[in-house]
């Protein structure tokens, strides 16, 4: 037993002897050098910091102070990285032996920050142009020697890094938009460890999202290096996960304030492409998806909330677009499915390729949301595609479509675009007819057995040929487009009554229509016209 502490005490006294003579053996002016010359060749970056000094305990250790590492000047002229401390540790056991070597790399607090430009580039994408030494795997040694000893004689320094920590570490995304917009995604917390050789780099951590405080977790991670291309050509693997109890700040900072998005998420995705042009693929789930809109017209409370249960994304990412096949939603005993694309660069264009929508209950969205004045309740039966920009969805819409709505009613004080004028103006004739209609109906929701129809959505402007309005009372059949911005008609009417037929012409707007009775209908004109009026005024109360 003795003769085990022997050897331990005798190993401690070599480690002190060491590390009391660390200030010896390092030649810190030419690793100064060394590091920033390597450092900006690897990098295609000018790399600069204020000072090197040696720290003893608790591990011997260089430290490298007020590192910058300079942005592209297409991108700006602030640093591309800035660290108020970084250390590059020395092995023990060379030192033992009077060599140095240099080891792990802990870089504390850095900032770094990633630039999108409107046209989709980079700023990383020029990272890494220089042939620069290899990560690892390869001794280097520093101009001259870089390990002395007290009698003048040098040591061999090896550079043989394997492992960089990164700790408390802060990435900022800036997206630069049309003119001087500006949208702003941060990494907080970032700890993160990369370890490798020549040819391939591993990396592991964790950080948070903001704004939203989703936590981010990496696994698996592969960087594969290829001689003689810079580091954002590197092969991309590995994993992803993301877990947030709400999104509402991080969808205000990509999509604006109103409406109001929110929910948790949950993502695992699987990483690809390369470090320059990253992809992801997998799934991503919101549970629920709120959307929170305040509605001027509504009664008490007016911020109302649309909670859909469950939102599944099977997506992927790559080159600035987002798509998901499919996405599905359900809300109620209804469901949606569809082929999302959003593809960003100058604005967001979405679009719904596939879009199915079965036995969807109208009044949670028409009523309990938006609480509009064209609302009808009833189960959507709909197939089609859509397309629309962004920032300005109304105007830009297209698609085509085909819609059943079920049994259901007219609630609101006018009706549905398209549907609304088909159900005031057939109403108004069936009253002006004397049909066997009580006299109150209109003070009441109009009630219908169906409404179906094929439409084409061409910027924003609605076109129909075939719309059909089914109730005991009549039939309506309307052609004509409809502007969903603007609000303008223009529709041909044909309304079938048990005592006849009745065409009528509807231009104008939804709230201030023009409507005109065709020569021959079974009553006088003005009569219908001044009924039909009547009508439109109580359902614009």
């Amino acid at each position: 037993m003795k003769w085990v502490l022997g050897i331990v005490a005798a190993i401690v006294i070599l480690a002190i002897a060491a590390l009391a003579a660390v200030p010896y053996l390092v030649d810190t002016p030419r690793i100064q050098a060394y590091v920033a010359s390597n450092a900006t060749q690897t990098l295609g970056r000018p790399v600069k910091f204020s000072a090197v000094s040696l720290r003893v305990l608790p591990l011997p250790a260089v430290e490298l102070h007020d590192l910058e590492v300079a942005e592209d000047p297409k991108f700006g002229t602030a640093p591309f990285l800035k660290l108020k401390t970084g250390r590059i540790r020395l092995r023990l056991l060379p030192l033992l032996t009077g060599r140095v070597e240099l080891g792990d790399i802990v870089l504390d607090k850095p900032v770094v920050t990633v630039v999108q430009a409107a046209d989709g580039r980079l700023n990383i994408s020029t990272l890494g142009t220089g042939s620069g030494p290899k990560p690892g795997g390869e001794s280097g040694r520093p101009p001259g020697d870089t390990a002395r000893s007290p009698s003048g004689g040098g040591a061999g320094g090896a550079m043989a890094i394997s492992r960089v920590n990164v700790d408390g570490g802060s990435v900022t995304y800036v997206v630069r938009g049309k003119g001087d917009a500006l949208t702003q995604y941060r990494l907080e917390d970032l700890d993160i460890t990369v370890t490798g050789g020549a040819t391939q780099l591993g990396f592991k951590g964790d950080a948070k999202v903001q704004p939203g405080a989703l936590a981010l977790k990496i696994s698996d991670g592969v960087a594969a290096l290829a001689a003689g291309k810079p580091i954002t050509e590197a092969a991309l693997r590995g994993k992803v996960t993301l877990e947030g109890k709400d999104v509402k700040a991080l969808a205000a900072a990509a999509a604006g304030p109103t409406p109001q998005i929110g929910g948790s998420l949950k993502a695992a995705l699987t990483l690809g492409g390369t470090v320059g042009a990253p992809t992801a693929t997998g799934e991503v789930q919101m549970s629920p998806l709120t959307v929170t809109q305040t509605q001027p017209s509504c009664p008490a409370p007016k911020e109302r909330t649309l909670a859909v249960p469950s939102l599944k994304l099977n997506a992927a990412w790559q080159e600035q677009r987002l798509t998901a096949r499919p996405l599905t939603a359900s809300l109620a005993d209804g469901t949606i499915t569809t082929q999302l694309t959003v593809t960003l660069g100058r604005g967001v264009h979405v679009q719904l390729a596939d879009l199915g929508i079965k036995t969807l209950p109208l009044e949670k969205v028409l009523v309990d949301y938006l609480f509009q004045g064209y609302a009808i309740t009833g189960p959507l039966d709909l197939t089609g595609g859509l397309a629309f920009e962004a920032a300005d969805m109304l105007n830009t819409l297209t698609g085509p479509g085909q819609m059943k709505v079920g049994r259901g009613k007219v609630v609101g004080s006018q009706a549905l675009a398209l549907i609304g004028s088909v159900v005031r103006v057939g109403g108004a004739i069936s009253a002006l007819l004397s049909a066997d209609l009580p006299s109150n109906m209109f003070s009441s929701p109009l009630e219908f057995d169906s409404i179906t129809g094929t439409y084409q959505i061409t910027n924003g402007t609605a076109v129909t040929k075939d719309l059909l309005y089914t109730s005991r009372a009549m039939k309506v059949l309307i052609a004509g487009d409809y502007g969903l911005a603007s609000g303008r008609l223009n529709l041909d009417m044909t309304v079938t009554h048990n005592r006849g037929e009745i065409k009528a012409k509807v231009t104008g707007t939804t709230s201030s229509p023009s409507i005109r009775v065709a020569p021959g209908s079974l009553i006088a004109p003005d009569k219908a016209e001044k009924g039909i009026k009547d009508l439109l005024k109580r359902f614009g109360r």
